[in-house]
């Protein structure tokens, strides 16, 4: 099985040279990672040229120099219209795959009805602060939600048969569950597929993601007519009832993380009803671009 990787970047020389090693050195035996895509969306810091000593020592990694910064759904697009093989991998240029993940996120296009397949994202955040907490607590109950119904995100795969999604999309992976959706395919979440992220440490940054990613959700309902699992307001209710103990600071901090989230949500539909902006094309959080733990 070959497999296409799609790494999609903005100015992350932070991360670039630990993600590409990563996929190049990954532990393969049913696949065969065939080429590499870093899609460079008009990057100012030294990206580029971190990307092209690759391209010298590896000749399945290659450079897509996009001039000007269109969004991830445009750079998303340049590597669907050159990548040549039947499964596509799509990886975000600030996170870091485990040894065997690619494998593992790739094996169940052995099942003729798989059409995507999603990570499981864990953060190098600490939870021994306030925004370390949040983070962490906000990543198991996706993976919770994903466990009952797919929700793939950060690290997906998916078959070639996704040509194109809508440039607009703020939300680029949740467009792709819409399609595979959309074409009879079954979505499968991998939980032991890992790939390591760093969530924000400001709250500020946290509210950037959030308010971003929930206009996002509102179109892709309104456009694409698809809702993702982890919009299910009952059963986020249900979990996060379960992760209350008799530890008072941890159930404070749970608190303060939902209303965190509400807020997130709250302006996220602001921007889309009132403001009428779909933020394709974000503000990065600058606090989540290096991985290691915080």
């Amino acid at each position: 099985m070959k497999v296409s990787i799609g790494v999609c970047a903005y100015n992350e020389e932070k991360n670039i040279k630990k993600l590409l090693t990563s996929l190049i050195n990954q532990k393969t035996n049913k696949i065969k990672i065939d080429e590499i895509f870093v899609v460079s969306s008009a990057c100012t810091d030294n990206t580029n040229n971190i990307v092209r000593e690759f391209e010298k020592k590896d000749k399945r990694v290659k450079l897509i120099d996009q001039k000007e910064r269109e969004g991830k759904s445009s750079a998303i697009n340049l590597f669907l219209k050159n990548a040549k093989n039947e499964i596509l991998v799509l990886e975000s240029g600030d996170t870091v795959p485990e040894e065997n993940t690619i494998e593992r996120l790739c094996i169940p296009f052995e099942k003729e009805e798989v059409g995507m397949t999603g990570s499981r994202p864990i953060p190098v955040n600490r939870d021994n602060n306030f925004m370390g907490f949040v983070v962490n607590f906000f990543w198991k109950l996706h993976h919770e939600i994903a466990m009952e119904n797919p929700k793939c995100g950060e690290l997906v795969a998916f078959r070639d048969f996704v040509k194109e999604i809508p440039k607009e999309s703020a939300v680029d992976e949740a467009s792709i569950e819409a399609i595979v959706r959309e074409k009879g395919y079954k979505l499968e979440y991998v939980p032991n597929a890992v790939v390591r992220n760093k969530g924000p440490e400001t709250v500020k940054d946290f509210l950037i993601q959030r308010r971003r990613i929930n206009a996002g959700h509102v179109w892709l309902e309104k456009v694409q007519k698809h809702t993702v699992s982890t919009d299910d307001l009952g059963k986020v209710i249900k979990l996060v009832a379960r992760n209350f103990s008799l530890n008072p600071k941890k159930n404070l901090w749970i608190v303060m993380a939902m209303a965190i989230e509400a807020y997130g949500k709250f302006l996220g539909r602001y921007d889309y009803y009132i403001k009428n902006k779909n933020p394709y094309i974000w503000n990065i959080a600058k606090s989540t671009k290096e991985l290691k733990n915080a």
